[in-house]
């Protein structure tokens, strides 16, 4: 990938979990972020919550605790959405919050989020169904009701000097800005309509060490699977590239007051460990409200999840896939020497993990530092301890756990691998 950043590739695979934030106009609405475009409304109707928006709940600092106590290593804000609202000072448009409401959301997240240690990241939508030069598609809320006068009064050309100006300001303004997740192209409009080759290399030039997304319709630093789980890494040409799931608590990235179609705090536990096995990242979004704070139901997530990456952070941060294969019903993280094994379901007594005869020095539940104690069948067919039962292939290492499942959202067996060097 031309023009890849050294020390992105070096953070952003090691960070592993960050937390995603959309909040905007549309959070007043409440019925999804494409809101806007799902009923076709005209800038007057879209003006009652300009009007009325008031982010008087929005506490990036107590943001920032959460996503950091929640084991996210780095975090993405919506700077500006489709619908064209900034929630930083732009110079270029009136249509922002510093406007609105004298408050720069973008500069307010971005001090909060270093203060807890976490990476700086920021959205930008390159499309804007405010700004009177983006041509009308059928993404468009004007598709049905522009005059054809005014369609071919819409130039393009301008709109991507405005565009590249924004992105300009947010890179120059906002302090080390580690993460640039562009949004995004489609048949309508693609490279050529956003600039994109052009805007990437002033992105490069401005930012050398920033992460950028592949959303602009040429490769970027990493590939952006969204709303699926990839179940093995990702490759481009035949080598492997880095990757994010981007994923959403219940289906809508911005607030939607009745989905109530909430994923579990163990499945998203899952889709964490199984996006490290297979080489990638997760992030995770939360919607604020129209008043800027976490619905209790997001919260409530971000904390048990936090409950589990506390004692179990070393096998999400700076880990990645393994060599070995897991056996049925788990998954393997890797970290030097220490092999993870993720429970998916909680076996009767036994496990048993092929190849890892001879490989173990030491083996504990995460959770707690309980010793896990296990059996060796060796090359030669001879069970350590016990009689080789049937039907289990040589060079197979087999735990004895405890009947009683632990109470952890998903339990995890720390292995102490040996130094095949010696």
């Amino acid at each position: 990938m031309s023009g890849r950043s050294e020390e992105g590739s070096a953070w952003f695979p090691a960070a592993r979990f960050g937390l995603f934030v959309h909040f905007g106009l549309y959070s007043l609405a409440a019925r999804h972020e494409w809101v806007r475009s799902r009923e076709a409304m005209t800038d007057a109707d879209y003006d009652r919550y300009l009007e009325r928006f008031d982010p008087d709940l929005f506490d990036a600092a107590a943001l920032a605790r959460a996503a950091r106590e929640a084991g996210m290593r780095y975090a993405v804000l919506t700077a500006k959405h489709h619908d064209g609202f900034c929630l930083f000072d732009s110079k270029l448009t009136d249509y922002t919050s510093a406007r609105v409401t004298g408050r720069d959301l973008v500069a307010e997240f971005a001090e909060a989020m270093r203060a807890e240690g976490l990476r700086v990241g920021l959205y930008y939508s390159l499309l804007d169904w405010r700004h009177p030069d983006f041509t009308v598609d059928r993404y468009h809320p004007l598709r049905d009701g522009v005059r054809p006068e005014e369609a071919a009064g819409r130039d393009m050309a301008r709109y991507r000097a405005y565009m590249r100006g924004q992105v300009r300001e947010l890179l120059t303004g906002y302090g080390p800005v580690d993460l640039l997740f562009f949004d995004f192209t489609y048949p309508a409009k693609g490279p050529a309509e956003w600039g994109a080759e052009e805007l990437m290399a002033m992105v490069r030039d401005l930012r050398p060490g920033i992460v950028v997304n592949d959303r602009l319709g040429i490769p970027g630093d990493y590939v952006t699977p969204e709303q699926y789980q990839p179940d093995r890494p990702l490759t481009r040409d035949g080598a492997e590239v880095m990757w994010e799931a981007c994923h959403t608590l219940n289906g809508s990235w911005g607030y939607d007051r009745d989905n109530h179609d909430y994923k579990s705090p163990d499945l998203l536990v899952r889709m964490l460990v199984q996006s490290v096995a297979c080489g990638g990242n997760l992030l995770l979004n939360v919607g604020p409200t129209g008043r800027g704070a976490l619905d209790p139901r997001a919260a409530q997530t971000l904390r048990a999840i936090g409950a589990w990456m506390s004692p179990h952070a070393r096998a999400v941060h700076g880990a990645g896939p393994s060599a070995f294969e897991p056996p049925p019903n788990c998954l393997y993280t890797q970290r030097g020497d220490r092999l993870y094994l993720h429970l998916l379901a909680w076996p009767l007594r036994h496990v048993h993990l092929p190849g890892l005869a001879g490989r173990v020095r030491y083996a504990q539940l995460l959770h707690d530092g309980s010793e896990v104690r296990f059996d060796e069948l060796d090359g030669a067919g001879h069970e350590h301890n016990n009689l080789a039962p049937p039907g289990r292939p040589p060079g197979t290492l087999t735990l004895t756990l405890p009947v009683v499942r632990p109470e952890v959202l998903l339990p995890v067996v720390e292995l102490v691998l040996r130094d095949e060097s010696r």
